[in-house]
């Protein structure tokens, strides 16, 4: 059957109660409306009824968000008030949730038809990027990355069209206009671990280039970077901190350029004997090695500082105190707040020491780059190699101590080159016997994470530091954490003498047991593991690490009152009960406060509750999603005879039900 149409002045129309659309989106509504303003008529008809005893006025059920915006353009005065629209006419209202409902459900176009609609318009239809912004309620920038998406190499758009990537995928390819890069990179990584990884594919595309938001760019600056030759490969898709500055070469050349001259103002301005430019963020241990800091004197804390620190640390106990009586934890706002005093607390703290006017003209400044792209003196400073040579040599001959000849002085450029290649030499030798380099490397993360102070003397970037903890003032006092506190407290450290030097405490450690120092390896790896929130990125990872693992989370991790239950709704409980127990085990608790809900919970997920055998082995086997290591895929078969999983532990027998479960007392009936 069909009904007719009739092009109805959209004042006299109004949204039906009967429309099933009750909710929009403030995005797409700003979209529609510039589509229908830029247009100046509505394409789809709408769908309504005839208002009684009002002749010429009707009841809207489909079509609502679109009779919404030109109401909305006609106050605006972009559209006139005598606009109307076509009206599709329904003799009665009977069907009107069945065709509200018809009419609502629509189908989202793919990202790469809309790539390709895009590009088609510009190309086939002779329009501008800001004319398509216009009409389809878009910014230009968005239909520039559309149009970019739609150059991709033909693999990669393809990948996009088929759906093997998603559309912050294909963003992160389209960072580079280098369609020859990009089908080799997407073939380097689609049967990869991080095919799906974004920031890898961006970090891999820009390989020996830099990104806008780079120190040294920001250092340089985008003129003189462009003036100098340089190219930018500007990515449509992030702000200007994230386009590519292809030619890494010119950069760094402007950037030593512009940092040596940093340099030699600093050394003339604050009088230091000496001013090296480092073009990092910071100084490493090599360009320390053998250097002497001066030590100025560190002045007294101001009263100010005094009372400041007295109230930062007062306000900072009081948000880890609430935190610790909420059931939530800290909030968010509470946890910026908790970070920045800490940064306030130790910038009062760490007072820069005062020194002497004669102290930095025999003294060695060091200059780098600051995250901010501004040049800044490191922190500390050191002993000018030249004022040591002349204090060894007292007399002025040559000679020091009056007896034996001075050795005949290099320039710091050779002794970094013979340091570099000593250090080659090492390297090789490490790298040639694995059992040596196992133990030098576990040495070397166990000593720097038991230290409070600078550990360059180590001579390694190696580090194992602690994850950070995503909730201050959280203590689990789960299962886990009670063994990890007992194989903490288990660990030999008879070779930690801290008078014995960094050689003396290695050779020490080197004499412990191979299981004691397997001990250390395995508390240093795995202190490094972040706690990661499901569908979070390394999510995945962890998930992996855990089904390799074989680990057994329901005998390690209860859901308790305080650790869950009474932290989710009530109803989410009793959902649960459903589907453990079926109607009759969520009937029986249903009528249950909350508090007397989730000791419930916690009695029948330990299994504490007589219940069927089948609904017992349900509830001690369920765990919240975001405590599973979910969707387990096939691993290798194990070559062990007893077919464990490698690696794998037991939990303890404190996290097994105590007493005989079948005797314990059922909990009372709900009323």
């Amino acid at each position: 059957m069909t009904y007719p149409i009739v092009y109805a002045l959209a004042r006299n129309c109004v949204v039906s109660p009967l429309n099933v659309r009750t909710e929009s989106d403030p995005d797409a509504d700003a979209e529609l409306e510039a589509m229908i303003g830029e247009a100046g008529f509505v394409l789809q008809n709408l769908i309504g009824t005839s208002v009684k005893r009002k002749k010429d006025h009707y009841s809207i059920f489909g079509g609502g968000r679109r009779l919404g915006r030109v109401h909305a353009l006609i106050e605006k005065g972009q559209l006139p008030d005598d606009f109307k629209i076509p009206v599709m006419v329904m003799p009665d209202a009977k069907r009107a949730i069945e065709f509200s409902l018809a009419e609502n459900q629509k189908l989202q176009m793919t990202a790469a038809d809309e790539c390709t609609a895009y590009k088609n318009i510009i190309e086939k239809e002779g329009k501008t990027a800001a004319q398509v912004a216009a009409r389809f309620g878009k910014t230009e920038r968005f239909v520039l990355g559309r149009v970019r998406l739609a150059d991709l190499h033909e693999t990669v758009f393809e990948a996009l069209r088929t759906g093997d990537i998603t559309l912050e995928v294909a963003k992160a390819y389209g960072s580079t206009s280098d369609t020859a890069r990009q089908a080799r990179v997407f073939e380097q990584y689609r049967d990869s671990y991080y095919r799906d990884d974004a920031f890898t594919i961006r970090r891999e595309l820009a390989s020996g280039s830099y990104r806008g938001g780079d120190p040294k760019a920001l250092l340089v600056g985008r003129e003189a970077y462009v003036a100098a030759g340089g190219r930018i490969d500007s990515d449509l898709f992030s702000d200007s901190a994230s386009e590519n500055w292809i030619d890494g070469d010119i950069l760094d050349r402007l950037a030593d350029e512009k940092l040596a001259a940093e340099a030699e103002a600093i050394r003339e301005r604050e009088g230091f004997g000496e001013v090296r430019a480092v073009p990092t963020t910071r100084v490493s241990y090599i360009d320390l090695d053998g250097l002497r800091p001066v030590r100025g004197e560190i002045p007294q804390p101001t009263p100010e500082d005094e009372a400041r620190s007295a109230k930062i640390e007062a306000e900072m106990n009081t948000i880890a105190e609430a935190a610790n009586e909420s059931d939530d934890g800290i909030t968010e706002d509470d946890e910026v707040r908790y970070r920045e005093l800490e940064c306030e607390l130790r910038d009062i703290q760490n007072r820069p020491p005062i020194l002497t006017d004669d102290q930095k003209a025999s003294a060695l400044a060091f200059v780098v780059i600051g995250e901010d792209g501004q040049p800044r003196v490191h922190q500390q400073v050191y002993v000018s190699p030249e004022a040591i040579d002349d204090d060894a040599d007292d007399d002025g001959d040559g000679e020091t101590d009056g007896t034996v000849s001075a050795k005949p002085a290099i320039s710091q450029r050779l002794a970094d080159e013979l340091a570099t290649m000593k250090a080659e030499l090492l390297r090789v030798h490490v790298a040639s016997d694995p059992r040596f380099a196992l133990d030098l490397g576990t040495f070397v993360m166990v000593d720097a994470a038991q230290r409070r102070y600078s550990s360059s003397d180590l001579a390694s970037e190696l580090r194992a530091d602690a994850a950070p903890s995503r909730v201050i003032g959280f203590k689990s006092e789960a299962l886990a954490a009670e063994e990890w506190a007992k194989l903490e407290a288990g660990l030999d450290r008879s070779w930690l003498d801290p008078d014995a030097g960094v050689t003396g405490r290695y050779d020490a450690f080197c004499a412990l047991s191979e299981e004691a120092r397997a001990a250390w390896l395995g508390w240093a790896i795995a202190r490094t593991i972040h706690a990661v929130p499901a569908r979070q990125t390394g999510s995945d990872f962890v998930d992996h690490l855990g089904r390799k693992l074989g680990i057994d989370v329901a005998a390690w991790w209860r859901p308790t009152a305080n650790n869950y239950f009474k932290r989710v709704t009530r109803g989410s409980i009793i959902d649960l009960f459903q589907e453990i127990g079926g109607s009759e085990l969520s009937q029986r608790y249903g009528a249950s406060k909350k508090d007397l809900l989730a000791s419930s919970a916690e009695q029948l997920f330990a299994g504490n509750i007589i219940v069927e055998a089948d609904v017992k082995e349900k509830a001690l086997a369920w765990l919240p999603e975001a405590m599973c290591f979910e969707h387990p895929v096939a691993e290798p078969a194990n070559d062990d005879a007893d077919g464990e999983t490698a690696g794998s532990i037991d939990a303890p027998t404190e996290a097994e039900p105590t007493g005989d479960v079948d005797e314990v007392e059922p909990l009372p009936d709900a009323a």
